[in-house]
């Protein structure tokens, strides 16, 4: 068997949104390197040109304009792929999120959380993953063949305290998972996979000031609190997410499907004694 063959994507078409981020960044310029042609779903396009300039490799990549919650946007933006690449083989589902107002604080608490910041945080992890299911899988259900990888959290195994609307929202995106998988193989063809990975506590923008002081760059107690329960006793970084990425997009994990695989440095393996 070639493995080089396995995780070599040339000529392969692969959607991702949430691409401007970090993580999902992160996998888009892998796919790059390993010759995929990525179309980076963007609600700002002038956002996508940072991480366009920061790619290399035999692949290609483009910007396209796309609502996560917008259905006639992602359908615009399906054919906006076809029409730039021929086909879709692929799609990330990483677009998601939380919000403040969604989270407990001592000023604020679960009682008082505003109903739009619970349905904006809900619908953006969701429903921000069944519509470009929809779109996209829909080419791949036409084609007979696909993968779909969604991204869920390590919040929906242990629901994280204060993050209430992201907690639930991410065990929605696990059981999704599942039930697309299966649907996808029965209903369309076995040739059409969904699975997902599950991050445990990666550094980003949106989390950054919560688990490392601005000002001194210490661990805050919920930063320390997390590291003492990661057995690996560090924060992901973006690279760590690769290898268990481009294994489900690729031919490697062709007999897995309706698996949600936690990459966490052990944080959902250890019981705190």
């Amino acid at each position: 068997m070639d493995f080089n063959q396995l995780y070599d994507f040339t000529g392969r078409v692969i959607v991702v949104t949430g691409g401007t981020g970090v993580l999902c960044g992160a996998m888009a310029k892998a796919l790059v390197g390993r010759g995929a042609n990525v179309a980076v779903l963007a609600r700002n396009p002038d956002k996508g040109a940072s991480l366009l300039a920061s790619m290399s490799g035999p692949g290609r990549a483009v910007i396209v304009p796309g609502d996560v919650l917008g259905q006639d946007s992602l359908n615009a933006a399906a054919d906006a792929v076809v029409a730039e690449f021929g086909r879709i083989d692929g799609l990330i589902n990483g677009a998601g999120g939380n919000s403040p107002q969604a989270t407990t604080r001592p000023d604020l608490s679960f009682f008082d959380l505003p109903e739009e910041a619970l349905r904006y945080v809900f619908d953006l992890n969701i429903v921000g993953t069944f519509l470009p299911c929809q779109a996209f899988g829909r080419r791949m259900a036409e084609a007979g063949e696909g993968t779909i990888l969604n991204v869920s959290s390590m919040a929906a195994l242990r629901p994280m305290t204060r993050v209430v609307s992201y907690s639930a929202a991410k065990a929605g995106i696990d059981n999704f998972t599942r039930w697309l998988a299966v649907h996808l193989a029965q209903q369309y063809s076995p040739r059409l996979r969904v699975n997902a990975v599950a991050p445990g506590f990666f550094l980003g923008e949106q989390n950054r000031n919560l688990l490392i002081d601005p000002g001194s760059g210490q661990l805050t107690p919920r930063g320390q609190s997390i590291i003492s329960h990661t057995p690996m006793g560090r924060f992901g970084e973006p690279e760590d997410l690769l290898g268990a990425a481009l294994w489900l997009l690729s031919p490697a994990s062709a007999f897995v499907t309706g698996i949600v695989v936690p990459v966490d440095g052990g944080f959902s393996a250890y019981a705190g004694v």
